[in-house]
């Protein structure tokens, strides 16, 4: 990937305190770096990460009104919203063989510790879904969804304990205050449930949701660790390799799964049933899967095409997104402390960015104009 024009600069240098500089300066500056990337990369490289950054905002966002959806109107299976999260998975292989001959490189060869590691974060990834299946069956999906949010505080320790990734002090208050959000969204609990939702079960799916997070943050560190321990090299390929070998394993877990609760046989008894017929039953179905994959994708390419710094940016707004949107076509309970959690989680996503940011803006050499 081609990059800004880069100078080193001695460190007695960078040791000096920077001048002051007025707001204007700053805005200045920035916008001529913003014009720097643009100009260093063609319009097909800013088309592509436009698509996958929408690919990204728009399919996960809709997947998981979908799966509230599902249960909304008469659906009940936990199994069948699992295996829907990863049935989708043949459109990674669309996507990856023919990229095959058309850089005319080799796959990856397997042994046995990558294929290990592949049928371990697969069987993870089947315990994850269904964890957050219990979740989008007993909270409102803009619950859901913010709750889902502190898979980056897991992420953030998890890396630290597993991958040893840098822990400063913007990460730890991005912890805190995403803690401090979801906190104000359990002690708010009686004004954000469906009335036909006992105690119980929304005590249920809160914790299914917490440990589902927790969970996608060990996934994302043990992935982390298959990257710098067994394959050593990261590029579009390698990461849709192992998307798409964790999402096949994890395809055989759910179906089995779903095979042993008698769900393929249960899927016509809820399409009989279900509000507004068979027809709209398949349509959440087919869609479900089709969304969740799309979004997988978008965010394989942002992570390839910029950063996962972006990729950051861009899983924090799909948070209110996918709360605003549940709440204006699913009707979602919005309280006043859940829009306050909502800005409390925003902030979080954005002090983790910033910590994850900041060590490599300050390794790097300084970007002269």
């Amino acid at each position: 990937m081609q990059q800004p024009l880069l100078i080193s600069v001695p460190e007695e240098i960078m040791d000096e305190a920077p001048p002051s500089k007025s707001l204007w300066q700053y805005i200045s500056a920035y916008w001529m770096m913003l014009c720097e990337m643009y100009y260093n990369k063609p319009i097909s490289h800013w088309i592509l990460l436009f698509l996958s950054s929408m690919g990204m905002l728009v399919p996960f966002p809709a997947s998981s009104l979908l799966s509230r959806l599902y249960f909304a109107n008469g659906g009940k299976s936990k199994w069948i919203i699992s295996w829907v999260s990863v049935a989708g998975w043949p459109m990674i292989a669309i996507v990856l063989i023919p990229s095959y001959f058309f850089l005319k490189v080799f796959p990856t060869p397997l042994d046995l510790k990558l294929t290990l590691s592949y049928v371990v974060l697969g069987f993870l990834s089947a315990a994850d879904n269904l964890m957050y299946a219990y979740a989008y069956a007993y909270l409102p999906a803009s619950t859901a969804a913010l709750l889902a949010s502190t898979s980056l505080v897991f992420s953030a320790l998890f890396g630290y304990v597993l991958v040893k990734n840098t822990m400063n002090l913007s990460i730890i208050n991005s912890i805190v205050i995403i803690t401090a959000a979801m906190t104000i969204i359990a002690l708010d609990s009686s004004s954000d449930r469906y009335g036909y939702i006992t105690d119980h079960q929304y005590i249920i799916g809160f914790v299914w949701d917490i440990l589902g997070s927790a969970l996608h943050g060990l996934i994302f560190a043990l992935s982390e660790l298959i990257f710098v321990k067994l394959l050593g090299k990261r590029s579009f390929l390698v990461v849709l390799e192992q998307q798409l070998m964790v999402s096949l394993f994890a395809f055989i877990f759910t179906t089995i799964g779903l095979v042993m609760s008698n769900g393929f046989h249960g899927m016509k008894s809820e399409a009989s049933t279900f509000k507004g017929g068979e027809n709209a039953y398949y349509s959440v179905i087919i869609w479900g899967i089709i969304t969740f994959q799309l979004g997988v994708l978008g965010a394989t390419a942002v992570v390839f095409l910029s950063s996962t710094v972006l990729a950051g940016v861009l899983n924090a707004v799909r948070v209110p997104i996918t709360s605003i949107a549940a709440v204006i076509f699913l009707h979602d309970p919005m309280s006043g402390f859940k829009i306050l959690s909502l800005i409390i989680t925003f902030w979080g996503f954005g002090s983790y960015i910033y910590g994850s940011y900041s060590p490599a803006k300050k390794e790097a050499p300084r970007t002269i104009s």
